[in-house]
């Protein structure tokens, strides 16, 4: 695909969870494309070197306290954000957690926390973001789900029940908005190597397990993300992860299908990530 259909200049861009991880490759993808941006964090000054590292590429940078677990938090932000710009064009719902524990030894606390950040906060922030959207009849909105959300793995019930609801989530919200111009997609990456989840890392038996299943047999790296026009919207080539390329092409305003997990405008389709 030319580079030109991943021009986002004009746009604006809400990248939920920015102060570290993918979140923050995701925001930079964006703004390589073209997009200003507003990141977010339950605490803003973890986000002031993230900020000045996108300005320093010409782009703006709103950074904007959220606690998706909070409605009033999720409102204050959507409309800090369009006091900041005017506009919302593009939401990447990438705020999440989770909970590493044995099936039975996983609390009611740990279940609600998860669910709660993972699904319910994604549901509301798209809400409020969507409000704004359909009186212009133009918006995209990327959810990042989970290879959890296909794939069963033990030590993570609650968290693969929040991703396979995204997955579902995203699918009745693209068929409810599609008709306002506004494509839902689902992005499911696979695993990768980063700082919250380098305790799992230590354990070489759960890498040889994890590698196993993986086609070029290494997890994803950060590093990989940069590699994002060399693969469609199922991820980097071999191992399934997910690709700046793929969050450009679903914010550039020809997004109409999905590749990997996701729908678009009511059109449905599952394609495989490889």
């Amino acid at each position: 695909m030319a580079r030109d259909l991943f021009d986002l200049t004009g746009r604006v861009a809400i990248v939920t969870g920015t102060s570290r991880g993918l979140g923050q490759y995701m925001g930079r993808a964006l703004a390589r494309a073209g997009a200003d941006l507003v990141i977010t964090s339950r605490g803003v000054d973890r986000l002031k070197e993230f900020q000045q590292e996108i300005e320093g590429m010409g782009r703006r940078a709103v950074p904007l306290e959220l606690d998706v677990r909070d409605y009033d938090s999720i409102q204050r932000m959507v409309e800090g954000a369009y006091e900041a710009y005017g506009k919302i064009d593009i939401l990447v719902n990438n705020a999440g957690c989770n909970v590493r524990k044995r099936a039975v030894e996983v609390t009611w606390d740990d279940w609600n926390l998860v669910l709660e950040t993972n699904l319910r906060g994604v549901f509301f922030v798209s809400q409020a973001v969507a409000r704004t959207m359909i009186p212009r009849e133009y918006g995209r909105i990327i959810n990042i789900g989970s290879v959890t959300a296909v794939f069963g793995y033990a030590g993570l019930a609650p968290y693969g029940a929040s991703r396979g609801g995204v997955k579902q989530l995203t699918m009745s919200l693209a068929d409810d908005w599609g008709v306002h111009g506004i494509t839902v997609n689902c992005l499911a990456p696979g695993w990768f190597k980063t700082a919250q989840s380098a305790v799992l890392y230590e354990n070489k038996a759960w890498v040889e397990y994890i590698c196993d299943r993986i086609p070029l047999k290494r997890p994803g790296e950060p590093r990989d993300l940069d590699r994002g026009h060399e693969s469609d919207a199922g991820g980097v080539r071999g191992h399934g992860g997910l690709s700046t390329g793929a969050v450009a092409r679903w914010a550039a305003p020809t997004a109409m299908a999905a590749g990997g997990l996701a729908t678009a405008g009511g059109w449905r389709a599952i394609r495989s990530a490889r």
